[in-house]
């Protein structure tokens, strides 16, 4: 399977990998290939900065390409794509991810239940 982790799951999986589900640990240990998008290091960049969360940047790239992760860059199918999603959610992270795993396709593995509206890709976990 081909999975694309939500920025809260990268986010656990390298600094709080206690607060992760035995099921999402299962589903990305187990995945043919896990893809990391530009958007979550954006998002974690931006908490980042504003003191929300702990996190370096360039020592979450490193750590990314460290498990053989694939880096998702946003294209312009991706980012067009956003329009055509209904208003489920307002965050426009998780909106463009959401576009993103449709787009590619992916199975997009979050925490957040009403990622799930949008496309039968969702893996709530």
């Amino acid at each position: 399977m081909r999975i694309l982790l939500d920025t809260n799951v990268l986010y656990r999986w390298f600094y709080e990998n206690d607060r992760l589900s035995p099921h999402a640990i299962r589903l990305v240990q187990s995945a043919g290939q896990v893809f990391v998008s530009a958007v979550s290091l954006w998002e974690i960049s931006i908490k980042a900065r504003q003191k929300k969360i702990e996190a370096v940047p360039a020592d979450l790239i490193r750590l990314i390409e460290g498990n053989d992760f694939i880096e998702l860059p946003v294209s312009f199918r991706h980012a067009a794509a956003v329009m055509d999603l209904p208003l489920i959610h307002a965050d426009p992270f998780d909106r463009l991810l959401i576009a993103q795993a449709i787009c590619e396709p992916l199975r997009f593995i979050t925490t957040d239940s009403q990622l799930g509206k949008y496309t039968d890709l969702v893996i709530e976990v």
